[in-house]
């Protein structure tokens, strides 16, 4: 007790010995250097007291030496603590005091923390280029935040592609609805005749079909109009507002509501007077009088003259006329590239030609802040912590109540051939350990909940012969298509984009819902046979040529010999798509 009692007064209140203490708090009578040495008298005169030779300094008794030992042992602790704290500092991956798990969208590398943002990844942040700077980033979440969900892409758009863009946008900012332009190009509409030239050339998309169709053939309306230097507007028809951000800065895509032939849109067909391929037919075309529009009807049933719009000297006369409605429900992106005057245009456009949609719907398709919300919300909850993440698109063209026992076959014998998915064990047998196994998560989508219940129940029952975690997924099951409902559509955008999203794609054959989806994602999926007599196809899918769509209703005609032909087999870079054998896509040549 006498020692602890002597160490205490030893060390002092603050828990340091004196001679740490002293460079903190002045005793009195001493100044802060002369900790060890006896007090000086103050007076001057004062006789000085020699140190006693044989007298050891007190700061080498054992009592000194144990206050050294506990205040480094004390310091140490402390500083091992702050390191501690500042080496590990709380991220948003850290469960908040009371509440669930927070789980951030994974960066385009395969880190999922969030970085400070780098020259390169600003570069990243709007494509490579592709996207022009300058949007308000509130009004459009997804067209910052989206590359934040997707790896870095290994395919570059050329540096005349985003050349060309620019242009464009310059065009639709001179040209776009209530400019000066568009109002004195408007004036010759309402006339029924040109008055003059018009600086401004116009082709107006209308919204028909299908969700996946209208993004399709709005990509192809693009490109047609990046061509021939038009304007595309886009008739909003009842939800387009609510799907997709604004692809240009400044000016709307979208066409005013007063649009003055807006109210005819609906009786525009085939027999309507201003049809291309009527006009042809009727012989009312006349080089010297130039309609002020004309309607182009390019839906699956078009016949044979309307599929002249695909022909050279057609196109030379229709870059005459300054407004084409267009009404179409076919990516016809392949066609153009059969059009000589489009050739070099799209030459160096796409260098690479599979690339074609995979840029224009990175460019042009940008879901707004509700389906973001959607799109988001799930992909953090369900997708995000899996090592890899498969897309399974399921598309049914047999009538009758499913699930259909083939279908299901046929999935799985795909997924298990092609490694896509491990195989299960059978019960009984003994489990593989699953410590440090990857997780692999299937994002299902289909219209029937059914195909989503047993492929989860087959790896719930069972376990995989790798020990993988593997979690089955579906966002929803509305069970019939309703494309003119509004959470319909908004639910097939998002389950579009989060299938893009996958690291691995099996679509259905003949779907635009899936060739949105690969497109989007720059993904070459593995296409399920169309099953014929209700039996699973064998084999049970193949590895598509290309990411792009399939035009599903080409021309088979040549142009210049005024005779039909087998378009699929001109040039080697349109061949005939994997899932529609009369069907045309874009390949690279060197990759088939």
């Amino acid at each position: 007790m006498q020692l602890l009692l002597h160490f205490q007064s030893r060390v002092g209140r603050n828990g340091l010995p004196p001679f740490l203490a002293r460079s903190q708090m002045r005793r009195p009578g001493r100044a802060a250097g002369d900790a060890d040495e006896p007090s000086k008298p103050s007076d001057p005169d004062a006789p000085i007291v020699p140190r006693d030779p044989d007298r050891k300094p007190r700061w080498l008794g054992p009592i000194r030496v144990m206050g050294v030992f506990v205040a480094c042992l004390m310091a140490t602790s402390v500083v091992f603590s702050v390191a501690v704290v500042l080496r590990d500092p709380p991220t948003n991956g850290v469960p908040a005091e009371g509440g669930a798990r927070e789980v951030t969208a994974p960066k385009a590398t395969s880190s999922n923390e969030a970085a400070s943002q780098t020259v390169e990844e600003k570069k990243n942040e709007f494509l490579g280029g592709l996207l022009a700077a300058g949007f308000d980033e509130g009004s459009c979440l997804s067209r910052y935040q989206s590359v934040l969900f997707r790896k870095e892409s290994k395919h570059k758009p050329s540096s005349y592609l985003i050349s060309r863009l620019r242009g464009y946008e310059a065009l639709h900012k001179r040209c776009g609805p209530h400019s000066e332009s568009y109002k004195r190009t408007l004036e010759m509409l309402k006339s029924g005749h040109p008055l003059g030239t018009s600086d401004c050339n116009y082709v107006v998309w209308i919204s028909f079909s299908g969700l996946g169709n209208r993004i399709l053939t709005l990509a192809s309306a693009f490109l047609y109009a990046l061509l021939t230097n038009r304007v595309l507007l886009v008739d909003p028809g009842v939800d387009m507002t609510d799907l997709f951000c604004e692809p240009f800065p400044e000016v709307s895509w979208f066409l005013p509501s007063d649009f003055p032939l807006k109210d005819q849109f609906n009786g525009l067909n085939q027999n309507s007077p201003h049809c291309y391929g009527k006009m042809l037919t009727s012989n009312s075309l006349s080089k010297l009088e130039t309609p002020s529009f004309t309607y182009l009807h390019l839906v699956h049933d078009y016949n044979d003259h309307d599929k002249l719009f695909f022909c050279n000297e057609d196109q030379s006369f229709l870059q005459s006329i300054p407004w084409l409605i267009m009404r179409t429900d076919n990516y016809f992106v392949p066609s153009l590239f059969l059009i000589p005057s489009f050739e070099q245009e799209l030459d160096n456009l796409f260098p690479e030609r599979e690339n074609v949609f995979h840029f224009l719907g990175q460019y042009l398709f940008h879901p707004t802040n509700s389906v973001w919300g959607l799109i988001r919300r799930y992909y953090q909850a369900y997708l995000a912590k899996a090592d890899e993440r498969i897309g399974i698109q399921i598309r049914v063209f047999d009538t009758g109540v499913g699930p259909f026992q083939h279908v299901l076959d046929q999935i799985l014998a795909c997924t298990v051939r092609e490694n896509l998915l491990p195989r299960t064990i059978k019960e009984g047998s003994p489990e593989v350990s699953s410590l440090n196994r990857k997780s692999k998560a299937v994002l299902v989508t289909s219209l029937s909940p059914g195909y989503f219940e047993r492929i989860r129940d087959i790896y719930w029952h069972y376990p995989t012969t790798t020990g993988e975690a593997v979690s089955i997924v579906q966002p929803s099951h509305e069970e019939y298509q309703q494309t003119e409902k509004g959470m319909h559509n908004r639910k097939a955008w998002a389950e579009m984009y989060l299938l893009s999203l996958t690291d691995v794609l099996i679509t259905s054959s003949w779907s635009t819902f899936g060739y949105v989806a690969q497109g989007l994602g720059g993904l070459k999926p593995w296409i399920l046979y169309k099953p014929e007599n209700r039996t699973a196809p064998d084999p049970p899918c193949r590895r598509a040529m290309s990411m792009e769509p399939c035009f599903h209703a080409p021309p088979f005609y040549d142009c210049k010999a005024r005779r039909g032909v087998d378009t699929g087999d001109l040039v080697p870079h349109v061949r005939h798509c994997e899932d529609m054998s009369w069907g045309l896509k874009l390949v690279n040549p060197h990759d088939n």
